[in-house]
């Protein structure tokens, strides 16, 4: 197990009910030079989220008032990018299906050996840098594409789809030579190396291409 010092400002959120189970776990990760914020109910986690900030959530099942799955339910509605490890004094194979379903990375009893709970959680910060990496990317395609005009989006969508420029100039009824010429302003204006490099960024984030 790798003892190497996570990220500046990553952080692991626990949010556990049993206050000495929290402080123990952030004591552990602590160990290793990984940041940890215990919670020990849920409203206080929500609004402490930090949707800019690379990290994964350690969370028990069995909470009052608003319990493990329910927290999950929120996060997948807000669209949050923490990757959630499950803890439970109580769990079951029901339990673990029902969290990796949801996306949770991990589901482990307690008590949980430390060592793979480093491990778990290692892999955990790990996956939260690279969904981070991948939000900054959509977004600066999308700062890049905002350039564009509605022309011009018209056509790249075209070209994202696969049609050939005769077949672009024929739906748009325009010239062949036009088309070619918002091709160029389309990968000048986004700064792409290539055409077909903007495309493949395109389909990878699954970006809609529309005037609107």
């Amino acid at each position: 197990m790798s003892t190497r010092r996570n990220e500046p400002g990553e952080v692991v959120y626990i949010l556990d009910d049993d206050e000495q189970l929290c402080s123990s776990l952030a004591w552990l990760l602590g160990s290793v030079h990984i940041n940890a914020e215990c919670f020990t109910e849920a409203a206080s986690f929500l609004s402490a989220i930090d949707p800019e900030r690379p990290a994964c959530l350690v969370l028990d099942v069995r909470m009052p008032h608003t319990g493990g799955f329910q927290v999950q339910e929120i996060l997948n509605r807000m669209g949050s990018l923490l990757p959630v490890v499950f803890v439970s004094a109580h769990g079951d194979v029901r339990m673990s299906v029902r969290a990796m379903q949801q996306g949770a990375v991990d589901f482990l009893e307690k008590p949980y050996d430390p060592q793979h709970m480093l491990e778990v959680v290692q892999n955990a910060l790990h996956k939260a840098r690279e969904l981070h990496a991948e939000r900054a990317g959509q977004r600066v395609l999308e700062a890049r594409l905002a350039v564009l005009t509605p022309r011009e989006l018209e056509i790249l969508r075209l070209v994202v789809e696969g049609v050939p420029s005769k077949n672009i100039a024929g739906r748009l009824g325009i010239s062949v030579k036009t088309v070619d010429v918002h091709r160029a302003h389309i990968r000048e204006k986004t700064e792409a190396q290539t055409l077909g490099a903007l495309v493949a960024d395109v389909l990878r984030y699954g970006l809609r291409l529309s005037a609107s």
